[in-house]
């Protein structure tokens, strides 16, 4: 009787250490199991953090992708519209001179359009053969237009403004291309406007200095800074003395002449697009203009051989200079540069032509620099400077950040959020 009690002691001591062992188990298991957890939810935020990383090390790379391509800048339009700039220069000289001559206004650009043809037509043939889309008749009509716009509409207009007024207030109107071409670039959408911007303000502001440049150009001759006679202002009296209708006519010709190469840049860029052969393209306009002022020039000048026929050497070197320097490879480089680098820029460097050609003439034919045409081509060039640089930040921006890249960096960083 006195074991019983004992023994059921015994086992009842057995029982709770039991108990208390298999609690302390359950406690063990259970703080493994939430050690264990946390070491799951410790291993997927590294995941998520390392996804972080990665996502960070890839927008880096864009970043210094964008980066280096702010940092590479394309020099070649610029040099190139700098070498076509002096090439119209000389052409503005040679042209002239057989103007002295007695060489017909009409006869030169039907010549100069004609061998500009005959240079570019084969080129054209063998370089774009394989390349060379079909011609439709919606882009033989832009063509057509671009020919009449760009070559012969132009080239006639001014060479008539120019025999009514004088050579320094053509020169002028044709300074106000790029002007005009900014302006008439906004209502097709080829140019956008934002003043809120560096690039906006510098563009309106380098249009308004330049054309202030072209006023002081036009409007102001000043005192002579070679010490020579004014001849210039002989020729103004006399141009006074014909009446106010001719020099009316005269600047009416020149504000065609100058709209009419404005619409060619902007008409130029729309071609580009639909018919992407560069050589191909200038070939036919030079073919169609030649067309078009041959049958003008067979109304309104006179069929003979002493009309027609070229006579001097310094007439036949100013037609083939014309024809395959300044029509065949000065319009292929400007047109090249409207593709690359759009209207605005490429007309902004028209007003350097004066600038040039006046050096070339107080050089070469001894004319006079006066300084009317210094400030007024200092201003140009700073009207110039504010353009090009306006356009250079507007493609920068362009660049670094465009629509497509932005939106996959967006597009990664609400996935990524979703994920964390």
């Amino acid at each position: 009787m006195g074991e019983e009690p004992r023994n059921s002691r015994q086992a009842e001591q057995r029982m709770r250490i039991g108990q208390s062992s298999a609690g302390s188990g359950a406690a063990q298991r259970a703080a493994g199991g939430w050690s264990s957890e946390r070491g799951e939810r410790s291993d997927a935020e590294g995941g998520q953090s390392s996804d972080r990383d990665a996502h960070e090390e890839k927008s880096g790379a864009l970043v210094d992708l964008h980066s280096g391509q702010e940092t590479k800048m394309d020099f070649k339009p610029a040099v190139t519209m700098v070498a076509v700039i002096v090439v119209f220069a000389v052409m503005n000289t040679l042209t002239k001179m057989a103007f002295n001559e007695g060489m017909h206004t009409t006869v030169l650009i039907v010549l100069r359009q004609l061998t500009a043809t005959l240079f570019l037509a084969p080129i054209a043939y063998f370089r774009e053969r394989k390349t060379r889309p079909k011609l439709t008749t919606e882009i033989f009509i832009y063509l057509f237009f671009s020919a009449l716009l760009g070559a012969s509409l132009t080239q006639w207009l001014f060479f008539l403004g120019l025999r009514y007024t004088t050579a320094t207030f053509a020169c002028a109107f044709i300074n106000m291309t790029p002007m005009f071409t900014f302006l008439l670039a906004l209502p097709f959408k080829l140019e956008k406007l934002d003043v809120a911007t560096g690039s906006g303000a510098a563009k309106l502001t380098g249009t308004a200095v330049g054309l202030a440049g072209a006023l002081v150009l036009a409007l102001y001759q000043g005192p002579s800074l070679t010490g020579a006679p004014a001849a210039a202002s002989v020729e103004l009296a006399a141009h006074a003395g014909g009446g106010a209708r001719r020099w009316a006519v005269g600047s009416a010709a020149l504000l065609g002449g100058s709209a009419s190469w404005s619409l060619w840049f902007i008409l130029q860029s729309k071609i580009g697009t639909k018919y992407p052969v560069l050589y191909s393209g200038t070939a036919w306009m030079f073919f169609l203009s030649f067309l078009q002022m041959a049958a003008v020039g067979v109304a309104t000048e006179k069929m003979t051989s002493h009309v027609w026929v070229v006579a001097t050497r310094l007439q036949i070197v100013t037609v083939l200079f014309v024809g395959i320097a300044g029509s065949g490879l000065g319009f292929l480089a400007m047109s090249w540069c409207v593709e690359r680098r759009g209207p605005v820029f490429t007309t902004a460097f028209m007003p350097l032509v004066q600038i040039v050609a006046a050096g070339i003439n107080v050089v070469a034919l001894h004319e006079q620099l006066h300084l009317g045409s210094v400030v007024g081509a200092a201003l140009v060039v700073v009207g110039l400077y504010f353009v090009l640089w306006g356009k250079t930040k507007e493609t920068r921006t362009k660049e670094v950040c465009p629509p497509s890249v932005s939106k996959i960096v967006v597009e990664e960083h609400a996935s990524g959020t979703e994920t964390v």
